[in-house]
């Protein structure tokens, strides 16, 4: 990252005063963190990251970033505090109302954006992020996560999306090949189930949102469409309807029966693959360690979700995290500078070494599947177009509610039929939306 660089500084400071225009000009009147008015270039800068479980590495490669900046940037210092991942909300919005004891620089869940876009707490940076240089290599759904109505408030910070865990020991013994379509999955892990009762043949989860979207959009489902305030759910269309019956028929006594398997979510379904309880399992490339750490060790591979047609892949959530600039910070060039050192190329390459994360840089992520085989298929699964969550504030309430999974469990429960559910969940998700403005 060539910070010091006369033609992109002069570039970047010029974006930033007219985006620091618009960001204080559409404002929203009901929040209290409007911009300081400064942009001082020295002093300290704080920085709240999130709390990993074994952070360690990760302070280890945010330390080594932030002594590159400060050495960049004379009269510059960086204090960085670690908070938990589970308490974010209300640290986030409580700085977000209260600018004097706020963060210059925070890290957030990409679903966050739109919310805390509405909240008014996070500064505009569209011109700045144009004016990188590095932006340029920044994968397409990564930089839709970091988008709200066409402005940008943020950088990717890394990216996680889900794939196909198999057991390659059962597959052997039993003679069969890796399905190459959602019924061929089906059918496969039926008649894994048949042959080794013990084992699910696919672990599915009622409460693992993540693991059936790829299904939903791999039949041509959407969850909602529109875009800025005008989203209406799609949860209910036909196409939707079609993958909502496929992800739900994996649920039963031929596979995961529903009274074992409706209440789980993600890590429940991991950790019944990790502890050999499962054939097959749709996991994340942030579950590897997890995995690894389990008695199915060396007895395991990896490939993306496969699609309905032959040779497709399923298309996967894009989770993951990002950086932004509090619209507050008195520091705003210094902010940027160090949002973008925390999240260059060189940092996100460390931190995949360091955390497994996966870099949000097309080209950064090319360059780790070659230094470790495992992440290939996550990579591969990427690269054949992962989807995002609707860029809209209301995403949050709809998720917090647990409208999807309770949609899913009433299905698999056999309280409603996947008409009736799916157009109660509309109805919830439109009122969502509604309320969102």
């Amino acid at each position: 990252m060539k910070l010091s660089a006369p033609r992109i500084r002069a570039a970047r400071t010029a974006a930033a005063l007219a985006a620091l225009v618009v960001a204080t000009a559409c404002a929203p009147q009901a929040s209290d963190n409007s911009s300081s008015g400064k942009d001082e270039k020295s002093g300290t800068l704080r920085v709240w990251l999130f709390q990993e479980v074994g952070n360690k590495p990760k302070e280890k490669v945010v330390d080594a970033a932030a002594a590159a900046f400060e050495k960049a940037h004379d009269g510059a210092r960086v204090k960085v505090e670690y908070i938990p991942v589970e308490t974010r909300a209300q640290r986030i919005k409580a700085a977000f109302n209260d600018p004097k004891s706020a963060p210059d620089v925070i890290e957030y869940g990409n679903t966050d954006t739109a919310g805390y876009v509405k909240d008014g707490g996070l500064a505009d940076v569209s011109g700045d992020f144009a004016a990188w240089d590095e932006a340029k290599d920044t994968d397409p759904t990564a930089r839709q996560s970091v988008t709200v109505d066409g402005k940008v408030y943020g950088v990717p910070y890394f990216v996680g999306v889900r794939a196909l865990y198999y057991r390659t020991d059962v597959f052997e013994e039993l003679g069969l090949t890796v399905p190459k379509t959602q019924a061929e999955l089906a059918a496969t892990a039926r008649r894994i189930h048949a042959a080794k009762p013990d084992l699910y043949g696919l672990v599915v989860g009622g409460a693992y949102t993540y693991g059936a979207m790829p299904f939903i959009w791999a039949n041509g489902g959407e969850l909602a469409q529109g875009k800025g305030g005008s989203y209406a759910s799609a949860i209910d269309s036909a196409e939707a309807r079609k993958g909502i019956k496929a992800y739900t028929s994996l649920f039963g006594d031929t596979n995961c029966p529903a009274a074992k398997c409706a209440g789980m979510g993600g890590n429940d379904t991991v950790t019944a693959f990790a502890s050999g309880k499962a054939a097959m399992a749709i996991g994340g490339d942030f579950s590897h360690a997890a995995v690894e750490a389990g008695t199915v060790k060396g007895k395991y591979a990896v490939v993306p979700l496969p699609g309905v047609k032959a040779g497709s892949v399923a298309p996967a959530f894009a989770g993951g995290n990002n950086l932004g600039v509090l619209k507050s910070t008195a520091h705003r060039t210094l902010a940027v500078d160090l949002m973008e050192e925390l999240a260059s190329k060189k940092t996100q390459s460390e931190l995949f070494d360091a955390m497994g994360f996966l870099p949000t840089y097309t080209d950064v992520r090319e360059q780790v599947a070659d230094r470790e085989p495992f992440v290939a298929p996550f990579v591969k699964t990427l690269a054949s177009g992962a989807r995002f969550v609707p860029a809209s504030p209301a995403w949050a309430q709809i998720d917090a509610s647990l409208v999807l999974p309770t949609m899913f469990q009433e299905i698999v429960s056999g309280k409603k039929d996947v008409t009736k559910a799916s157009d109660d969940a509309a109805k919830k998700m439109n009122d969502a939306f509604s309320s969102a403005g």
